[in-house]
């Protein structure tokens, strides 16, 4: 058969239809930033890829059947059997969401002046290192420097530098090294095995714990079945298996490959570890068999995690992210190559060449397509990662401007991102008339959910 989603929509939910008018009262109202908008004023919603899929008939008949017990509920044990299964690791502990997890593991193995190495942390990720008194330091391989190339794994950690790093004056100051799969920060490309095992024996060599960041697991593994040699005739679950099984454990986000609204988990193999986290999950998130979370939650997830890998499901996914990528570069408007799964990446940098970083391109390109034609997008940019002064202005851009369009699963059709593909065609006929932005006021650490911006005539 051809490829087609294998599934079909029981239950929709309406779209709000806008006026241009009405977007521009509603963007300045929210202080020109997508994350201020209501979503009653969105009509496709490409923000995030997080807790945003829709969920299947079998995960809401077992939200239904979820026992609400408070400790040692059957949703956990049927949550920890799917992770189980999954990854083998025999510390498992469920946490509300991602940034959650990564507070209580990275409180238990970082400390003030340690460095937490990645092929690039992302922006909740960089925030928990550091307000830990931490340094995140990204390392992310030469190859993705090329936005335009086609090699297969530009998400990859570079490993000449990660062993420069281990070896040299620094080298005691490493508290861990976290390899997130797929690279979110780094236009979402795929880490191939043969990299994550290179990482991991450096990693060990040396003393230093590794983990996944594994919000992506599956997309991950499917990318390495399509593109790395040797894997081709494998499934993507053995795949992932085996990624779970050269690390030292993971924090992942279920919002994303657990197809769920919320949903996270901790697995480690030390049980020191695991005892230092479970104690401080107990504390501040909830007892360890539920950690914050709904019964309903956990058994959503644990249905999830099994469709999740299925290999038609994934087929069809990266389809979709493949088509709209060819749509995206026929109407004008350039991505990182090659495209990945959960989010294609805009050039915005290349697009509006008339906007220098200081006026925030990426930021001013996703504004435009709000404005146009009501799509919600997020820049990774200067704005995003950019250097400023104490007035808010660009002291060191970012060395890519780029807005990411993310794709929620299985939620919309094809006629959605034709749509997109064609509101990106209008705005690529006339870039010039793009405006640049400026800040007008930003806090001091994630500034891109809470700044207020202003156009520049």
């Amino acid at each position: 058969m051809r490829t087609f989603p294998p599934y079909r929509a029981q239950v929709v939910a309406e779209i709000p239809v806008t006026t241009r008018a009405e977007r521009e009262r509603a963007l300045a109202a929210a202080g020109y930033n997508a994350f201020n908008l209501p979503a009653n004023m969105v009509s496709i919603d490409l923000l995030t890829d997080s807790g945003t899929g829709a969920v299947s008939a079998k995960q809401e008949a077992a939200a239904a059947a979820a026992d609400r017990s408070y400790a040692g509920s059957e949703s956990f044990y049927r949550f920890r059997e799917a992770l189980s299964e999954l990854t083998h690791y025999p510390h498992l502990l469920p946490v509300h969401q991602g940034r959650a997890a990564e507070r209580v593991l990275f409180t238990n193995v970082l400390a003030p002046g340690k460095i937490s190495v990645s092929n690039t942390h992302f922006d909740t990720t960089r925030a928990n290192v550091e307000l830990l008194g931490a340094e995140a330091r990204d390392l992310p391989c030469a190859e993705f420097g090329d936005l335009d190339s086609l090699e297969p794994f530009k998400g990859n950690i570079n490993l000449d530098v990660l062993e420069q790093l281990l070896t040299g004056p620094e080298a005691a100051r490493v508290g861990m090294v976290l390899v997130t799969i797929t690279n979110n920060g780094g236009g979402g490309q795929p880490v191939s095995m043969a990299n994550l095992a290179a990482a991991s024996r450096l990693a060990r060599k040396h003393g230093v714990p590794i983990f996944l960041d594994a919000a992506r697991f599956a997309e991950n593994a499917w990318l390495v079945v399509q593109r790395e040699e040797g894997y081709a005739g494998k499934t993507p679950r053995e795949v992932a298996e085996e990624a779970f099984g050269l690390v030292d454990g993971c924090v992942a986000s279920l919002k994303k490959d657990g197809i769920a609204p919320m949903g996270a988990f901790i697995g480690l193999r030390d049980p020191e570890l695991a005892q230092r986290c479970e104690a401080l999950l107990i504390a501040t998130e909830g007892f360890r068999t539920y950690g914050g979370l709904g019964a309903h939650d956990l058994d959503r997830v644990a249905q999830g995690l099994r469709e999740v890998l299925d290999p038609h499901y994934l087929e069809a996914r990266a389809g979709e992210a493949a088509r709209l990528a060819q749509l995206a570069n026929e109407s004008g408007v350039d991505i990182v190559q090659p495209p990945g799964i959960h989010a294609l990446y805009l050039n915005a940098g290349r697009l509006l060449s008339h906007l220098p970083a200081g006026r925030f391109p990426g930021h001013s390109l996703a504004c435009e397509l709000y404005l146009a034609g009501g799509i919600r997008c997020a820049e990774l940019g200067s704005l995003y990662i950019g250097e400023l002064d104490e007035n808010n202005e660009l002291v060191t851009p970012a060395p890519f401007e780029l807005v990411r369009l993310a794709l929620p699963r299985r939620t919309y059709s094809r006629g959605h991102y034709d749509y997109v593909a064609e509101i990106l065609g209008d705005i690529a006929k006339n870039p010039e008339s793009v405006p640049g932005y400026r800040i007008v006021e930003a806090p001091k650490i994630l500034r891109h959910f809470n700044l207020t911006m202003a156009p520049v005539a």
